[in-house]
């Protein structure tokens, strides 16, 4: 019974595992036992990973190592993330099985209201203020995320697991294709910003490819925390005088008083049981419990039982995933500003009622009724880890979409993500923009355990994609019992609540044929990055696959 408890392409995805150097992960799922006598794993952005790998193999834990592979892809992983991207969350499940969560997503300014945007109507925007410039930033919640995540559950100081982020910072890195064609298309709206400008530009030409990108200001920024051993002068102090002092003089709304009051938060998990494991992931602002719903529906269907060659199976996975989009984009929002009824929409009695709809649905060979009433996507960093001990966490965070707000605190370094975008800018709506209020995003680190031990992480990149990416490769591996190379390989579809499919390159023709004929608009798109590790909970080794 269910319980309380895009980017493609831009971010080269590894894995790093301890005796085995790096494994690369270019697209193709690929799995590779460990030896279970290594220290851990960690898996994600290639130099972030890198980095937190040394941290294991200097004997830190999964805490200490994910912290600094997310201080490293926050200054490498420029367009995806960033040190003042507007947040995310993280899920840590102990060896005992004990899980915790922390939310440290974006808050809106105290000036915002249901109001602050001019919407036409199809929900729009003018001059798309809301998502780019400085209006389109709340408090980013990076580094009081990271911290806090590292005092509660690390062994490592601040100021020694931020080296690796100050030495990219102040040394930088070549330019890779795909950064430099991020910047190219973005170029237009960062050669106004004198900030963004700085640092993205070589005599009036953005960046190409092989160019060495640096951002000492930032280093120094890094650096003077690590002297102050924590991130609380960047919320309360000098740093947060600069901070506000920047958004004053750009016209943007976050203050003293807005950064002196934020707080990363220990939260609750959100758990259902599936196939004989238990599934985590961060309840809203987050987008793990579209996941869990869809899942829970899934097991009172008897699912795993389905004929998986047979399209039907697939029909009965689109539908269920639709009404939980459905759900998603009617009730879902910050649950200190809005009713979210998460008891009931993981409740057994629920999942039972929408396995009901979908059986009939399937069996009539049609859709549910449904249409979709999304807002825009974005794209991400995940990253995973796991220790000898077998302390397990699962990190996402994000600007938003490439570079987020496209403006950069001048003197600081800080590319600033566009967390308010995250917000319907409709009033009277979950998800509208509220003083305070964290915004609905789609990110959903997740850890799966199985008879209280930690055996599974996985999270993905990719906007609204990360959410139906999550749950396929949990319906492979666990309802279908498919290995874990052979779940993040298997072709993925994603749909936001009305008849269009987005499906992978890969599926078989029957089940495409099967589901245009039932009334679907088929389209093949690409899906969001995921990688995830799995460690058998008997002898201990690891495995990874990413895609």
């Amino acid at each position: 019974m269910p319980t309380m408890i895009d980017r493609r392409g831009f971010l080269t995805t590894t894995a790093c595992a301890l005796g085995a150097g790096l494994l690369p992960l270019d697209g193709r799922a690929t799995g590779s036992p460990l030896d279970a006598a290594q220290k851990g794993l960690v898996t994600g952005q290639a130099e972030g990973a890198e980095a937190g790998r040394a941290v294991l193999a200097a004997g830190g834990n999964a805490v200490d190592a994910i912290v600094t592979a997310a201080l490293v892809a926050g200054v490498v992983a420029v367009p995806g993330t960033g040190i003042a991207g507007y947040g995310g969350h993280l899920v840590i499940a102990k060896p005992d099985g004990q899980t915790i969560a922390i939310d440290f997503n974006s808050t809106a300014p105290a000036a915002i209201t249901p109001n602050t945007f001019t919407v036409d109507e199809n929900g729009n925007v003018k001059g798309e203020v809301n998502t780019y410039g400085w209006l389109a930033v709340g408090v980013p919640g990076v580094l009081a995320g990271l911290q806090r995540a590292l005092d509660r559950f690390g062994t490592r100081s601040f100021a020694e697991v931020v080296k690796p982020a100050i030495r990219f910072a102040k040394d930088g890195f070549p330019v890779g294709k795909n950064f430099a064609s991020a910047i190219k298309a973005a170029s237009g709206r960062l050669a106004k910003d004198p900030g963004s400008a700085k640092l993205f530009f070589a005599k009036a030409e953005p960046l190409r490819e092989g160019a060495t990108y640096k951002n000492p200001d930032l280093g120094d920024l890094l650096q003077t925390l690590a002297n102050r051993g924590n991130v609380n002068t960047f919320y309360k102090g000098d740093i947060a005088d600069a901070v506000a002092a920047a958004f004053r003089k750009n016209g943007g709304l976050v203050t003293t008083s807005d950064l002196a009051a934020y707080e990363a938060r220990e939260v609750k998990p959100l758990a259902v049981a599936f196939a004989g494991h238990t599934i985590y992931t961060p309840p809203p602002s987050s987008g793990g419990l579209t996941v869990l719903q869809t899942l829970a529906a899934l097991d009172a269907l008897g699912w795993s039982k389905w004929d998986a060659a047979d399209p039907a199976t697939t029909h009965a996975k689109v539908e269920a995933l639709r009404v939980a989009w459905h759900d998603r984009l009617t009730w879902l929002g910050d649950p200190d500003y809005a009713h979210v009824p998460v008891a009931k929409l993981l409740s057994e009695k629920y999942a039972k009622a929408t396995a009901d709809r979908v059986r009939a649905t399937v069996k009539a060979k049609k859709p549910l009724d449904g249409t979709s009433d999304g807002r825009p996507s974005g794209g991400t960093v995940h990253l995973n880890a796991i220790d000898a001990a077998g302390l397990t966490v699962a990190l996402t965070f994000t600007h938003g979409g490439y570079f987020g707000a496209n403006v950069t605190i001048d003197g600081l370094g800080l590319v600033l993500g566009h967390g308010v975008s995250r917000f319907d800018p409709r009033p009277g709506r979950a998800n509208s923009p509220e003083p305070g209020k964290r915004p609905l995003h789609n990110m959903c680190p997740t850890v799966v355990t199985k008879d209280g031990k930690p055996v599974f992480a996985l999270g993905a990149t990719g906007g609204r994609r990360i959410v139906n990416a999550v749950f396929d490769v949990l319906a492979y591996r666990f309802g279908q019992s498919l290995p874990l190379a052979e779940a993040v390989r298997a072709p993925r579809v994603h749909t936001e609540g009305d008849t269009t499919l987005s499906l992978e390159a890969g599926w078989p023709a029957r089940v495409t044929e099967y589901l245009k004929n039932t009334g679907y608009e088929v389209k093949t798109n690409p899906g969001a990055v995921l990688n995830a590790i799995e460690r058998d909970p008997t002898s201990g080794a690891l495995s990874t696959a990413a895609r």
